[in-house]
């Protein structure tokens, strides 16, 4: 089973920048998503953004377009969301999750298959 292990949250001031990893094991020879998602206290659970293992193709949210950067070091098996400009509306715990075949756009929370424990972030005012 694939295992998902978050990192590199914190506490940033608006307009700031944070870099989360997320390290995975036990991925087996196949086209693998990995996507993030984040959650804040009261709100639905919401895509962030989300990257195939094979050829690298990528997906936004709007409200992180321009913003949020994913990419994929598969020598590692880990992939990274770098999180530019920072604003206190993307408070919230990030997960990374996992699931085989990658569906572009659409990228339901509840279509994966493994998850991490997730990492806080949070903005200042």
């Amino acid at each position: 089973e694939v295992q998902l292990q978050a990192s590199g949250g914190g506490l940033v001031q608006t307009g700031g920048s944070l870099r989360l990893s997320c390290a995975a094991s036990g991925f087996q020879l196949g086209d693998y998503a990995i996507a993030w998602f984040r959650q804040a206290p009261g709100k639905d659970r919401e895509g962030v953004s989300c990257i195939s293992r094979v050829d690298g193709d990528t997906v936004y949210a709007d409200s992180v377009k321009g913003r949020f950067t994913i990419s994929i070091d598969n020598a590692k098996d880990t992939v990274y969301l770098l999180m530019n400009s920072l604003k206190p509306e993307d408070t919230a715990v990030y997960y990374c999750a996992a699931k085989r075949g990658y569906s572009g756009s659409h990228f339901p929370a509840a279509a994966f298959e493994s998850w991490g424990q997730g990492t806080q972030v949070t903005v200042s005012s």
